[in-house]
């Protein structure tokens, strides 16, 4: 049986019929109170743009977004599954969470444009009428983006959440940061967290605890022990950052799965191309002056070289992993062919 829909509203209240129903999506209770906690309606009314009046508006129902991300997400690597085109099930879902991400930061950047507004008419107080209205016009701009940037984070990390789990690896942005909800760790961009640490920025850029430094070549395999030798150090250091060297393949996309597999916040100091080919020693130093309490390498090139002797250099206790030392790798699939 085929079922029509004549908008999407009607589409999302049917998959949540399905959802209480028949129990097909993956929702679990600590997701849904995310979901509840990100969608909050702190005003009767809502106003999102410096241009338009003060609506009546509604958050979405919280249970029909979690269930329509899940969907979202879901359905692209079920239909795609066992199929010529599951290969290209990942890149799509990607780009949905990505998509998810962008509009999170526009929004983000929107409420900042606000709250300077406001900043600035605070300090320029003026006892007239007119500024009283504008001044809560102000107010209730930036609660609303407020709310609707905490709602968008949620369904990107929840999007996110969907994307690890079926394809074993975390989602991650070309550039910048992910501050994240509850859902899932948040990836911090090197520059980011130099900045939010020199302005005494907020907590989500500037993450405070102890630093693991981690760095290691583009070939590797082996997450076996490197998830293993991480849970011990994170026993031992509940509170730990990770910081690492940001490449996307390799020992460090090893390292960031762990992280967000534990729900462990992750630094990413990336290359600052503009230096050349010192830009990776570079980034060494940097990484070193954070003076982090432990750091593990895994063999790779010279870079992971000079990072273990600056490691050891500033007294950094250091766990090094070689390739030869790695388990044999699994077979790969053999590929369907009609």
């Amino acid at each position: 049986m085929t079922n029509t829909f004549r908008s999407f509203s009607d589409a999302a209240r049917a998959m949540n019929e399905v959802r209480m129903n028949d129990s097909v999506l993956n929702i679990d209770a600590e997701t849904q109170q995310t979901y509840d906690g990100a969608f909050v309606e702190s005003s009767e009314m809502a106003k999102l743009t410096v241009f338009n009046a003060p609506e009546k508006l509604d958050m979405p129902d919280p249970e029909m977004a979690a269930a329509a991300v899940d969907l979202m997400l879901r359905t692209v690597f079920d239909v795609t599954r066992d199929t010529r085109m599951e290969e290209f099930a990942a890149d799509i879902a990607w780009g949905i969470v990505n998509s998810f991400h962008m509009v999170t930061k526009r929004i983000e950047g929107r409420e900042d444009d606000a709250a300077r507004k406001l900043k600035d008419m605070v300090e320029a107080y003026d006892p007239s009428e007119i500024y009283a209205v504008e001044l809560e016009d102000t107010q209730l701009l930036c609660q609303t983006l407020e709310g609707c940037a905490e709602a968008m984070r949620c369904m990107r990390d929840h999007a996110g959440e969907v994307f690890r789990v079926e394809t074993g690896r975390p989602f991650n942005t070309i550039r910048g940061s992910r501050v994240s909800s509850k859902l899932t760790a948040s990836v911090i961009d090197g520059k980011d967290y130099l900045a939010a640490r020199a302005a005494k920025r907020r907590e989500e850029h500037a993450p405070t605890g102890p630093i693991v430094a981690f760095s290691g070549g583009q070939v590797w395999h082996d997450h076996e022990q490197l998830f293993d030798r991480l849970d011990q150090i994170k026993r031992r250091i509940p509170a730990m950052v990770l910081m690492t060297t940001g490449m996307n393949k390799g020992a460090d996309a090893v390292a960031a799965a762990w992280a967000s597999s534990r729900q462990v916040k992750l630094v990413r100091m990336m290359l600052e191309t503009r230096y050349g080919p010192k830009a990776a020693f570079l980034r060494n130093d940097r990484i070193a002056n954070q003076r982090p309490v432990e750091a593990i390498v895994c063999e790779g090139s010279g870079v992971q070289s000079d990072f273990a002797r600056k490691m050891r250099t500033a007294g950094v206790p250091l766990h090094v992993f070689r390739l030869a030392e790695q388990a044999p790798m699994a077979p790969a699939a053999r590929s369907r062919r009609a």
